[in-house]
């Protein structure tokens, strides 16, 4: 969620039309006929009819040709929209800026990200000491549509050896390829097969990822369950990597990553999404055993540093806002001995390091707050920021002098400050021309009530004398989930919503990590209808205060926040005209038997857990609440058709659902992207097209019929 038009465009505030000029797309459309099925589940002697199961088979052709029926009624739909296009150019036109990344250090060289504007992927390009330019490594030539994005870089500590891992399709299975970085030549072979993994090099000798084995049918939605960690050394064969751990450890998520001194290697391993072990191995020792630090899932540890025998640790131990801890390497199994360094506070702490301090990264209400720290924890100084908003990127190498991060909000473009550590001042590095003018809108966050009495935090954004009235239309974000924090950033398509004379409003939900493991817990497994109510009383709020009305208010959110909207907009479907969810976890029984689905477990529960679990999921589970007679808002779900993360079963069954029950002229959709995934790595354009026929669907179901 982050980022002038031409004269024709400029101020397009939108004007209302009236109800003949579009009284052609009101009228009830016909939907693909999708056959039913009489498949029957039992849950504690419950039957559950699942009629489309059918459509959880993403290798059959008949699969194949709904896919491809619905995303022609979908498209001739969206094609009839008269603004759609210029949509599309006013995306296109202010996405079309210079993107430049902060510069990082790696051997002889300094390294960037660059995109010139439109280019579907950005490219890594680098400056020697003498400071000639030149492309390092262009994603742009992976593939002729731009589908094959860079999803992961590692360098060698002397920044000798280079790995980058590749995803093709937006899929979550990747390839690892070695370059030497002196002549850009590859090294050895490429890995396949790597899932849910970082690259940690241990010295100049091979590197530990992570994967799953292979799964028997379809790679796109059958269960991945056991995780394991490799070791790669270099000129060897991948079918000789040794697994590190897992094999004879069941774990569904294993990670590992070696301590900067090159000392240890680090192991953390999981069932779920939240809670953790954690492991050290002793990289001095020829095969040394691994040893356990920390046992059981109840909180979460991570080593962020070894310094002369001792270990930094990053946990929620006893500190649900999380703090940093030290501990001798000899006594580290022993939680006695860990000594507080960097204390909780109130807020929400996210640490670094660079030049030989920790910086943190503190949410108040979700804004950033930074503080620089020595090793003994003490406060050096407050981190000057230039406003309210999200800084990040307070991380770089011991021996660095400077560092960079990045700002932004909602109206304010992502800029690079460059800090000198010793002194704390900052200097603007790099800031985009990106045609948008800050000064024209205000963002500003307020707190409302929830159901049960909860404040619960939000920031609305609009351009300035916007006038209350409940005419404007709204878009309602949010996610509310897996401790995920939603803090203010630029976005170029909400930047063109604005510009159109839309208000953008971002609620921070329960089950989100804005105040810590106490919220993120509030709106998990038998409290997640917190979190629908949380989202319900934010539009309720938009509503009573005038700065919309239901007829003019959109909802979206994605994967989780997909299952926000599908949950509230079946239960709630007289509270927006538009409903627009992405990617989303929409069935609730079955959810936990594709991928790595099961390791969601922690935020949800599971339909097998008990009869009091299963009846409160399918209380909930968008697919299971579509009702028959019910007037549901106009909807577009979105989904890839490679996503592996949330299969997009999802959101086929949940269409099927609601074009077979719904009761009215609201058009309900399914806009299924090719050779797409979960979202990350999608090309530039493919993001331009899919924003534009998300915003055209949304104003024209508000009674927009141009845009002035």
């Amino acid at each position: 969620m982050k980022k002038l038009v031409s004269s024709i465009f400029i101020a397009a505030a939108i004007v209302s039309c009236n109800k003949t000029e579009n009284a052609n797309m009101q009228e009830k459309l016909t939907y693909p006929e999708t056959r039913k099925d009489t498949v029957v589940d039992v849950y504690f002697g419950e039957e559950i009819l699942d009629p489309y199961r059918w459509l959880e088979d993403d290798l059959s052709e008949e699969t194949a040709a709904w896919v491809k029926a619905e995303n022609e009624v979908t498209f001739a739909y969206l094609d009839k929209i008269p603004f759609r296009e210029a949509l599309r150019k006013q995306l296109e036109e202010k996405w079309n800026y210079e993107k430049i990344g902060a510069p990082f250090v790696e051997g002889d060289y300094t390294y960037y990200y660059k995109n010139d504007g439109l280019q579907n992927q950005s490219v890594l390009y680098r400056k020697d000491k003498a400071g000639k330019e030149e492309v390092f490594l262009d994603p742009n030539t992976f593939s002729k549509d731009g589908t094959t994005s860079l999803a992961d870089v590692s360098f060698t500590e002397d920044g000798s050896l280079f790995a980058y891992a590749i995803s093709e399709g937006g899929s979550d299975w990747r390839k690892i390829i070695v370059l030497n970085t002196n002549d850009k030549s590859v090294v050895g072979e490429t890995l396949i097969d790597v899932k849910f993994s970082g690259i940690s090099w241990y010295k100049n000798d091979g590197f530990y990822y992570s994967s799953y084995d292979k799964p028997t049918g379809s790679e796109l939605s059958a269960k991945t369950d056991q995780h394991k960690l490799y070791y790669h050394k270099l000129g060897t064969s991948q079918k000789e990597d040794k697994v590190v751990f897992g094999d004879k450890t069941k774990r569904r998520y294993v990670g590992g990553y070696v301590t900067d001194d090159q000392n240890y290697l680090v192991i953390t391993t999981a069932n779920a999404t939240s809670g953790n072990e954690l492991y050290i191995q002793d990289l001095n020792k020829q095969n040394a055993p691994i040893q356990t630090i920390v046992t059981g899932f109840d909180n979460d540890y991570s080593i962020i540093d070894s310094k002369d025998g001792k270990m930094y640790i990053v946990t929620n131990y006893q500190a649900p806002n999380q703090k940093l801890m030290v501990a001798d390497v000899a006594t580290l199994a022993n939680k006695s001995t860990w000594k507080d360094v960097i204390p909780e506070t109130e807020n929400v702490l996210d640490l670094s390091k660079a030049g030989g301090y920790f910086f943190a990264n503190y949410m108040k209400d979700a804004v950033s707050v930074v503080q620089q720290y020595d090793y003994n924890g003490k406060l050096i100084r407050d981190i000057k920021l230039p406003g309210l908003g999200t800084a990040s990127g307070f991380g770089d190498k011991k021996e660095a002098k400077d560092l960079y991060y990045s700002f932004t909000n909602y109206i304010t473009p992502g800029t690079i400050y460059k800090m000198d550590i010793a002194s704390g001042k900052s200097d603007e590095f790099q800031k985009p021309k990106v045609k948008f003018n800050p000064e024209d809108y205000e963002s500003k966050q307020i707190f409302y009530t929830s159901k049960d009495g909860t404040k619960v935090p939000m920031i609305i954004t609009y351009k300035k004398g916007t006038k209350l009235d409940g005419t404007n239309p709204t878009m309602l974000y949010a996610y509310g989930g897996f401790n995920v924090s939603l803090t203010p950033s630029f976005s170029i398509a909400n930047a063109v919503w604005l510009e159109n004379g839309g208000i953008y409003a971002v609620p921070n939900l329960r089950g989100g990590g804005e105040y810590g493991k106490k919220w993120h817990d509030a709106g998990t497994q038998m409290k997640k209808q917190n979190v629908f109510d949380d989202f319900i009383a934010a539009a309720q709020y938009l509503i009573d205060n005038k700065y919309t009305s239901s007829e003019k208010l959109a909802i979206r959110g994605g994967s989780n926040g997909g299952l926000l909207v599908g949950a509230t907009m079946t239960q709630r479907p007289d509270l927006m005209k538009v409903a627009l969810p992405a990617v989303g976890v929409l069935d609730m029984l079955r959810y936990h038997t594709f991928t790595a689905g099961a390791g969601w477990a922690y935020d949800y529960g599971t339909a097998e857990d008990s009869k009091e679990m299963f009846n409160y999921l399918k209380g909930y589970s968008p697919v299971h609440n579509v009702k028959a007679g019910v007037a549901y808002p106009a909807t577009m779900i979105t989904t890839g058709d490679h996503d592996d993360r949330v299969v997009p079963a999802h959101s086929f069954k949940f269409a099927a659902e609601l074009q077979a029950k719904n009761d009215g002229t609201n058009p309900v959709l399914i806009r299924i992207d090719v050779n797409a995934g979960h979202g990350a790595g999608k090309s530039v354009q493919q993001t331009i097209n899919e924003n534009a026929d998300i915003q055209a669907f949304t104003l024209w179901n508000m009674g927009v019929s141009k845009l002035k």
